[in-house]
């Protein structure tokens, strides 16, 4: 296993068993589990990283992968599949991503510099714009994954992932 797989499986284990807390370098962090569908396997992923609340239950994720010159892969699943779901706290909502205009991504990329300077620091790593993903809710409420869930109303993005609003 891969070291940054095996970090990203500590991080979801301790998330998952502390109600959406993590310690060490995010403690007090804003963190939420990112369910992807892989873009060329079709296989579920799941990745660990911080967010921004911007109410009205859109969330903004930051495909920053601490500063690199390629796109972290998650971002590509959400182009390709942007049907998504979110573990934030013990609760999983439904999403549907888009990457963020340039009028829109400059106010949240400034405040989530402000607020965890290590973005700062990504941004001057790279040549590349670091794009902000913002997560659009799909529902009101919170949804359950479910085996069958045929016969429920779904948003496109419970369609994609067999989510149930319930």
């Amino acid at each position: 296993m891969s070291e940054m797989k095996d970090w990203n499986t500590q991080v979801i284990e301790e998330f998952r068993t502390n109600s959406g807390k993590v310690g060490g370098n995010f403690e007090g962090a804003p963190i939420l589990l990112l369910h992807t569908t892989g873009a060329k396997s079709g296989l579920e992923r799941i990745n660990p990283m911080m967010y921004q609340d911007l109410g009205d239950g859109r969330i903004a994720v930051f495909a920053s992968k601490a500063g690199a010159d390629t796109h972290p892969d998650w971002y590509h699943n959400l182009v390709a599949n942007p049907a998504t779901t979110a573990e934030i706290g013990t609760e999983t909502r439904t999403f549907v991503a888009r990457t963020a205009p340039t009028d829109e991504r400059t106010p949240i990329w400034s405040k989530q510099k402000d607020d965890y300077p290590g973005f700062a620091g990504y941004e001057t790593n790279t040549d590349r714009e670091i794009p902000v993903v913002i997560l659009d809710p799909c529902c009101s409420r919170p949804a359950t994954r479910t085996a069958s869930a045929a016969s429920a109303q779904r948003c496109p993005a419970e369609r994609a992932r067999g989510v149930r609003v319930e």
